[in-house]
């Protein structure tokens, strides 16, 4: 065998070996992990990973940053997404939610960072405004980035509070350092 036939067979073997070809019918579900904002009334900043879809998820994983102000009944979720990039909308997702915690397409989540009461309370008018400044919100790139691990790590750099360390498989976080 020659080198492109095992590389097209390992190829077809990691395409195959995916649980979840289809984005459409991947568990989005609540993983169960982040505090119930209707028991909670603390503050809550939580940072979340999961493998990246597919095939990807191998090698990298999609993060994103969840905060709830103390006695909010919903947390308010920002994540850095490349197909909105690719429809003319911005890279920065934004939505309300009281479970912050759903699979992302197939995968379970992971807390990075949690933190609560008056300490979260405190960094969250800083968190958003650091999202309000962010400088790629228009941009995607998986590599280097600017990408979803781009977006955490920059608010942590802005935050330094957070002490916010980023998985080694963050592809695209050490891209924070560009600004």
């Amino acid at each position: 065998m020659n080198w492109r036939t095992v590389s097209l067979l390992i190829c077809i073997v990691m395409l195959s070996a995916c649980s979840n070809s289809d984005w459409r019918t991947a568990s989005r579900e609540p993983a169960g992990i982040a505090p119930d904002p209707m028991v909670t009334k603390d503050a809550v900043i939580e940072v979340y990973e999961a493998d990246a879809f597919s095939w990807r998820g191998w090698f990298a994983v999609h993060t994103w940053l969840a905060i709830k102000p103390q006695n909010a009944a919903e947390y308010d979720v920002y994540e850095v997404v490349g197909w909105r990039v690719n429809s003319g909308n911005p890279a920065v997702r934004h939505y309300q939610t009281p479970t912050p915690d759903r699979y992302w397409y197939g995968a379970k989540p992971e807390k990075v960072l949690s933190i609560t009461g008056d300490k979260a309370q405190r960094l969250i008018p800083d968190i958003v405004a650091a999202i309000d400044r962010y400088p790629w919100a228009n941009e995607y790139t998986v590599f280097p980035g600017p990408n979803s691990n781009t977006f955490p790590a920059w608010i942590g750099l802005q935050v330094p509070e957070l002490e916010l360390d980023m998985p080694f498989n963050a592809i695209g976080a050490g891209y924070a350092d560009r600004s």
